[in-house]
């Protein structure tokens, strides 16, 4: 099922919650809110509630006991990321929109400060563009992709090296855009010979990180008798 992600801002600040290492994706967090965010906006077809005291961008509601949350949904359809809770606060005791009502607010006041430091005013009401994705939260996205990949490197490698290790084969996985291969054979314990095969497209530098994760490559060089990227 998708999850919505939350910004590294709402993490931090709005939520109070640590930022954890990138083998864990924040759109894995479990939280009261975010949970109900992803269960409720699982379904792009459903009819959300949009936050009318926002007018700038499109922004959408989601509650949970206490927490109110704001859903903001990237309409480019190559987004990486394509729902996110850009704010997220509690609801106080008797009041039922106090959390929508000083975004609103805010957004009021980011609009006003907005136009003081430029010459082109905003003609909307609200200005919430320091609630939406920044640079660094896109960043944390490729950045937990990047280890997922190298988590993924490590355990298929050992893998395919341990099967070829057994009947001196070539074994194959496919990644994303490309399939690797590996044939290692040892020579009664003298001298161990290992072929990468690459086909496909992949990054410039996988050779050197395939090799670099080959158990026993470390500790003892192991010659490269083949190796193909195209």
């Amino acid at each position: 099922m998708h999850r919505v992600r939350p910004t590294l801002r709402v993490l931090r600040d709005d939520l109070k919650l640590s930022l954890p290492s990138a083998q864990i994706p924040l759109n894995t967090i479990s939280h009261p809110l975010l949970d109900k965010a992803s269960d409720q906006y699982a379904d792009p077809d459903t009819a959300h509630e949009r936050i009318r005291a926002i007018d700038d961008v499109v922004l959408f509601k989601v509650k949970v006991q206490r927490w109110r949350g704001a859903v903001w949904m990237d309409d480019d359809p190559d987004a990486e990321v394509p729902t996110w809770i850009v704010a997220a606060g509690t609801r106080e005791e008797g009041s039922s929109d106090d959390f929508y009502a000083a975004l609103g607010a805010g957004g009021k006041s980011a609009r006003a400060r907005y136009n003081a430091a430029h010459d082109q005013a905003l003609t909307t009401d609200t200005y919430s563009g320091h609630l939406l994705p920044t640079r660094d939260d896109h960043d944390r996205y490729r950045l937990e992709a990047a280890t997922r990949f190298a988590v993924r490197l490590n355990f298929t490698i050992r893998d395919l090296a341990r099967g070829s290790l057994h009947d001196g084969h070539e074994h194959a996985a496919d990644f994303p855009g490309f399939r690797l291969g590996i044939q290692i054979r040892a020579d009664d314990g003298n001298e161990t010979y290992a072929a990468i095969r690459i086909t496909g497209s992949a990054p410039a530098n996988l050779t050197a990180m395939i090799l670099g994760r080959v158990p026993g490559y470390a500790a003892r060089p192991l010659l490269v008798t083949g190796a193909s990227s195209r």
